[in-house]
């Protein structure tokens, strides 16, 4: 399996890499981004031996099997034994039915209770595995809404011959989320919190990335530059897994027969979660359309729905789903190359970077309709719909809420539909405990934390609880302007 750039090539990069050349260095020509050459093909026979199967097993099928990765055998087993550490090592991606055709995939049961450990867990141990054999230094970076950061600092804590700068929007995320991070005390961990919201976080990364000067810098220190977001490809492929595994819990459960389609339906901010089951579909998974949830940062829903994707006179809102709080989201890049090539593709990522927005076309907009539906809601929806799931028994947190829009408007057959629950109600307790209470008050996590507990005999799992008795420390909040001194004195 080989990988090519989705703005072409530009004569100094090779034109096609392999898959650790990609996760190592993800940045391509242009500014774009890599992607599979050719996605390979599964049959319905290939899925039905998927059966019983573990979900290790199911990874090892997929990556190994069919994409036959360059990872070695023993790498790669040490890698997805990582799923271990999950609350069951069988099932690390348990799907819950919750009405007749409405199954939730809990994505959330790892060491940070958020599905970003679902690809970061493994990946990062392939990652750090490669730069020791080669005996390569690497600084990692990571751009976060608030589940990316902790997810990566706890794959990446204390590896060799690895450092990882971490970046979030201060006030942007959950405290929760937040003391996850500042509390991390590995000696090769920096987390910086910026003054401005993700965008700028993720534009600072992208930034970096791409900066020779920087790459320069890092170079007379020994150091080569890699990425823990959704722009690197090693998370992406990861994230494929989970959606064939949520196709063969169904059939595990008797509630689909082989062959039959269902709708996944995907909260989304960043697009990797979508791109995955997009790839999966590519791929055979027997999927009838992928519904995008987003809140009232609907900027996906616009692309989707109309064909543009327009910045202009646009703000970043803060929402009570702050993970979905996005306007650049990195991986539309990846579907408009599968969709339309590298030459549009960078034509449209130019207007965008350029002009602050691009529009597709009739015709290419009844192409991306073809896999895509979209639509959004608000705080107020969010809040009466935990509330109106837990009266049926199921506690879910507010992205996992707008999911519920797009399942209550955008079927069109009736089939049945799994929902990403991408991280567990724990995160966001504040806003939990409004819904349920039907109130406006102010709540701190901890206070929240206990009282949905106590009342609806909810489980706080301990690395919640730790999190507000650990000791701080990365105190650091600068201006965006300053992320990229700030990288080199940790990394000097």
């Amino acid at each position: 399996m080989n990988f090519i750039e989705t703005r072409g090539n530009d004569n100094v990069k090779p034109k096609e890499v392999t898959f650790s050349q990609a996760i190592l260095s993800p940045s391509a020509s242009f500014g774009g981004l890599y992607v599979p050459k050719t996605l390979p093909q599964l049959s319905l026979q290939d899925i039905e031996k998927l059966k019983n199967k573990s979900y290790k097993e199911v990874t090892s099928f997929v990556l190994n099997d069919i994409f036959e990765i360059d990872i070695d055998k023993t790498t790669f087993n040490e890698a997805v034994s990582l799923y271990d550490k999950f609350d069951d090592s069988k099932n690390p991606a348990p799907v819950v039915k919750v009405r007749d055709d409405l199954f939730v995939s809990e994505l959330y049961h790892g060491p940070t209770r958020a599905f970003k450990d679902m690809a970061l867990q493994p990946f990062g141990y392939i990652l750090s595995s490669l730069a020791q054999k080669s005996n390569d230094k690497y600084l990692i970076l990571a751009a976060t809404s608030g589940d990316t950061g902790p997810a990566a600092l706890n794959t990446f804590k204390n590896k060799a011959n690895i450092q990882v700068g971490c970046l979030y929007p201060d006030g942007g995320t959950s405290d929760v989320q937040r003391l996850q991070m500042v509390t991390e005390d590995g000696a090769n961990l920096k987390v910086l919190g910026i003054k401005g919201n993700f965008d700028d976080a993720q534009n600072a990364l992208k930034n970096l990335l791409a900066s020779d000067s920087f790459k320069s810098q890092l170079e007379k220190l020994g150091l080569k530059l890699s990425a823990a977001n959704s722009v690197n490809f090693g998370r992406i492929i990861f994230q494929i897994v989970y959606h064939f595994w949520s196709y063969i819990e169904l059939l595990n459960k008797n509630e689909i027969s082989l062959g039959e389609k269902i709708y996944l339906i995907v909260p989304s901010g960043n697009f990797g979660n979508a791109l995955g089951a997009y790839y999966a579909k590519k791929m055979g998974l027997p999927i009838e359309k992928i519904l995008i949830a987003s809140n009232e940062n609907n900027i996906l829903t616009e692309w989707i729905n109309e064909g543009k994707y327009d910045l202009n006179g646009k703000h970043l809102i803060m929402t009570n789903s702050p993970a979905m709080d996005i306007l650049k989201s990195s991986n539309i890049e990846r579907i408009l190359f599968d969709k339309f090539g590298s030459s549009r593709t960078k034509e449209l990522m130019n207007d965008l970077n350029v002009k602050n927005g691009f529009t597709l076309s009739n015709e290419e907009l009844i192409e991306l309709q073809k896999d895509f539906g979209a639509t959004y809601c608000n705080n107020d929806y969010c809040k009466d719909t935990i509330k109106a799931y837990l009266e049926d028994a199921y506690l879910m947190d507010p992205h996992t809420a707008t999911c519920i829009k797009s399942y209550e408007t955008l079927k069109e057959k009736d089939l049945k539909v799994v929902v990403y629950s991408t991280a567990e109600w724990t995160k966001f307790s504040p806003t939990v405990l409004n819904a349920l209470n039907k109130d406006t008050d102010k709540y701190d996590d901890l206070q929240a934390l206990k009282m949905v507990q106590d009342k609806f005999n909810a489980k706080i799992p301990d690395v919640v609880n730790e999190v507000f008795t650990k000791p701080i420390t990365h105190t650091s909040v600068i201006e965006k302007e300053d992320i990229e001194k700030e990288m080199i004195k940790f990394i000097s």
